[in-house]
């Protein structure tokens, strides 16, 4: 069994599909557009087959979360990229892109290298070795 694929809801889809195809190298499918809904889409596919589902309606309100504290549910995506100095390098690339970095490049108590960083929503994004 494996994950086929995980769901975004966000106001701006175009401004979110470009973050994970330009830094995370997602390859974006045509977009889905529902006119009697007000529904779009697009899926983002990863070389490892994995899949996020980019999703706007204008009905959808505002997350109560925000991007300092942590709530019940899920809390990131962990992207791994092969090396700690890929984890740097891209970690960089994003901070210079104006995005925010949540923690820096580390190695944590579990063992891993990496950072955490937010896409353009605010959704926490890991990088790891």
């Amino acid at each position: 069994m494996k994950i086929e694929h995980i769901a975004i809801w966000s106001k701006d889809i175009e401004r979110l599909k470009s973050f994970y195809v330009q830094y995370l190298n997602g390859k974006a499918g045509n977009k889905y557009h529902n006119i009697k809904k007000e529904f779009q889409s697009y899926f983002i596919t990863f070389e490892s087959g994995a899949r996020l589902e980019l999703m706007q309606m204008s009905s959808i309100p505002d997350n109560l979360n925000n991007t300092e504290e942590q709530f019940i549910g899920i809390i990131h995506i962990a992207f791994s990229v092969g090396s700690k100095e890929n984890v740097d390098d891209l970690t960089e690339m994003i901070r210079n892109a104006g995005y925010s970095i949540a923690s820096e490049p580390r190695f944590t108590g579990d063992g891993y290298y990496e950072s955490c960083v937010l896409d353009p929503d605010g959704n926490r994004i890991e990088i790891t070795l």
